[in-house]
């Protein structure tokens, strides 16, 4: 099989400071893969870092890298420039703003290099000024933070996102699906499939898929209603739908998407609703310093009072408390259990956003 454009395509991997081991080795190993079934070396690779030194991932491994930024720099006028560069971004991306990093992305896309990111690394591109006007994607736990500062990108939580040519992804295992999108454009299903059999991969995910089914009591596929509920939820928090508009949506009767609810999630609907709510809450508390009242109405909630009252009733703290804290993990949420919320039971909607 002949290469295309008759040499090896080459990716750049720029990594961030406490970048996610998982999303870099996924994406390498696809390419690696991708070698062995063509039957020679149709993509290579290099690491970078902003300084030519080792970097250390958020998993405490150490890498050492190919070359710098100032190097890659000089090497967009000659013949080793990359086909794609990826930013590799991981935990508190934010604290490693690199001017040098991001004018180097800008000199990319102006010589019709791909850009691409992992996980968090949307986050650099954003402030590249390279996601303007444009669709993205980014690793749910950084989606409320990212949306609230970089209103001009629209952001999804897909897997995998390409719009003009600049490839996002999620991070984690979406790596692989998002590369194998790219050997699929250059060598065809053949090839993907190939590489699936020998990475054990036993279905390619479409860019579209969601990258999770929160607060999930068992793994596994869930009614096609449950999840199309879940995906309306999802992009409705800031102003919920009530009971009527979900039930619309997948033409069942309140009574029909309750029982479908406890038996998938093992929560009632309005439970489930309140819940992915403030968490976006908390997300937004721990990764912005946007007013708490600011936050309550980010979250679908008309009071900040009311909000207050939610908030402590499922992590036992104020969102006060929340926004000291040092970690952006989200409190885990017990499987099976779903405190009962304030207000909950009152009139015939989903929810009660009224104080």
């Amino acid at each position: 099989m002949d290469r295309i454009d008759g040499r090896s395509r080459l990716f750049v991997f720029y990594l961030v400071p406490n970048f996610t081991l998982l999303a870099l080795s996924s994406a390498i190993e696809v390419l690696r893969l991708a070698n062995a079934v063509v039957g020679e070396d149709a993509y290579s690779w290099r690491l970078v870092s902003a300084n030519g030194d080792k970097v250390t991932a958020s998993c405490d491994l150490t890498l050492d890298v190919d070359s710098s930024i100032a190097e890659e720099r000089r090497l967009l006028s000659d013949a080793q420039r990359p086909f794609m560069a990826i930013v590799c971004g991981g935990l508190h991306i934010e604290d490693h703003v690199n001017r040098a990093a991001e004018a180097w992305l800008r000199e990319c896309r102006q010589r019709a290099v791909a850009i691409a990111s992992l996980c968090n690394g949307a986050h650099m591109l954003a402030c590249a000024g390279l996601l303007e006007d444009r669709r993205c994607t980014i690793h749910w736990e950084n989606f409320p933070g990212f949306a609230e500062r970089f209103r001009s990108t629209s952001v999804s939580m897909v897997l995998y996102d390409v719009d003009g040519g600049v490839h996002t992804c999620a991070g984690g295992t979406a790596s692989i699906d998002m590369m194998l999108s790219v050997i699929k454009h250059d060598y065809g299903e053949a090839v993907v499939t190939g590489v699936c059999e020998r990475a054990l991969v036993d279905r390619v995910r479409q860019p579209t898929d969601r990258q999770r089914r929160p607060f999930a009591t068992r793994v596994g596929r869930i009614n096609p209603s449950v999840a199309l509920l879940i995906e309306k939820m999802e992009d409705n928090l800031i102003e919920p739908l009530d009971v009527e508009q979900l039930a619309a949506a997948v033409k069942l009767s309140r009574r029909q998407i309750e029982r479908l609810f406890q038996s998938e999630m093992g929560s009632s609907p309005a439970r489930y609703y309140m819940k992915l709510r403030l968490e976006r809450a908390r997300l937004l508390l721990l990764q912005t310093t946007i007013p708490i009242v600011e936050v309550a109405v980010a979250s679908g909630f008309v009071s900040a009072s009311h909000f207050s009252k939610c908030y402590r009733e499922v992590y036992d703290c104020s969102p006060h408390a929340t926004r000291n804290l040092k970690v952006v993990t989200p409190a885990p949420w017990p499987v099976g259990t779903w405190p009962e919320m304030p207000n909950q039971r009152h009139s015939g909607a989903l929810i009660d956003r009224a104080a």
